[in-house]
């Protein structure tokens, strides 16, 4: 059955942050900065790494996976948000809303899970280095970032499928600037039960286990340059940590915020900017911390782009 046919509701109203002209152009000009720095710096991030034979290790290819997702994430929500906040009254089609939520709920979860296989790495190249090079091998580096981009290809495609089963009949006023699972149940007249329970898996998978899994990483990685002798190891082993492990808190503590805690009490202004957090100042910091906190990404910028050492 055409899924169209089934919502009598064919556009969505999106909020904006702000109906004051002067503070919508404020907050134009400021997301169309932070839209435009976090492609800038995520393409320099993957054409740096790409480039440099010296980055070329199964740590830079997952933090080219990283950046890959942050561009394609903020490409997803900015450029609605930065359109609605030009022109007042904005509205999403039913079929542009499904769009960008498959979109948004799979780059989001790749994200969780990479983050997952980034603290593996990490674990690996630091508490069982003599197996790095077979334990992290190419074949098993492409194994497991095809995992992530496949598995939560097919959780956002279960979640898409559901919510084309409901019917929207009214009204089409979004309480966002996005389209996202939650908000869009909140405006569904059939039963929502079945997407309730599938969120709850999801929740469970994407945010619980793998943050447990990421947080038993570095709690053995920790222990285990806390053994270290030699002081000069210890800050080149955390060197190698402490960007992923800033990121790590930086994305969980927003994420969970808006899926694992969406009753906490929080306004539906504190959502919004909960939101352009994980999909906007996130993916605009991330080259930020990974090239100013990392000397092996800072020369790799500077032979690719000046060549120079």
């Amino acid at each position: 059955m055409d899924t169209h046919n089934r919502s009598a509701v064919e556009v969505f109203a999106l909020q904006s942050f702000s109906e004051e002209p002067g503070l919508r152009r404020l907050f134009l000009v400021l997301f169309l900065l932070l839209f435009l720095g976090a492609l800038a710096g995520n393409t320099l991030i993957v054409t740096a790494i790409s480039l440099y034979p010296g980055l070329h290790t199964p740590m830079y290819f997952f933090l080219t996976n990283l950046a890959v997702l942050d561009i394609v994430c903020t490409s997803t929500v900015l450029p609605k948000l930065l359109e609605n906040l030009a022109v007042k009254g904005g509205t999403i089609s039913y079929q542009g809303c499904l769009t960008q939520l498959f979109f948004l709920t799979w780059f989001l979860g790749a994200e969780l899970l990479l983050l997952t296989v980034m603290a593996y790495d990490r674990y690996v190249a630091i508490c069982r280095p003599l197996h790095y090079s077979s334990w992290m091998g190419r074949p098993v580096c492409a194994l497991l970032a095809g995992s992530v981009w496949a598995v939560s290809a097919i959780s956002t495609s279960v979640h898409t499928a559901l919510m084309t089963r409901l019917t929207f009949c009214g009204p089409n006023q979004i309480q966002h600037f996005l389209c996202e699972v939650p908000t869009l149940l909140r405006l569904s007249c059939s039963p929502t039960t079945l997407n309730n329970v599938m969120i709850v898996v999801a929740d469970v998978y994407f945010g619980v286990v793998n943050f447990l899994l990421t947080m038993a990483s570095y709690c053995c990685v920790i222990a285990s340059i806390l053994r270290m002798r030699s002081a000069s190891g210890k800050q080149r082993a955390f060197s190698t940590c402490s960007s992923h492990l800033l990121v790590v808190t930086l994305y969980y503590s927003t994420v969970i915020c808006t899926y694992i805690l969406p009753g906490s009490g929080s306004s539906l202004e504190n959502g919004k900017v909960v939101a352009v957090l994980y999909t906007v100042v996130s993916p605009t910091l991330n080259p930020l911390i990974y090239s100013l906190r990392n000397k092996d990404v800072k020369v790799a910028l500077r032979q690719v782009f000046f060549g120079v050492q």
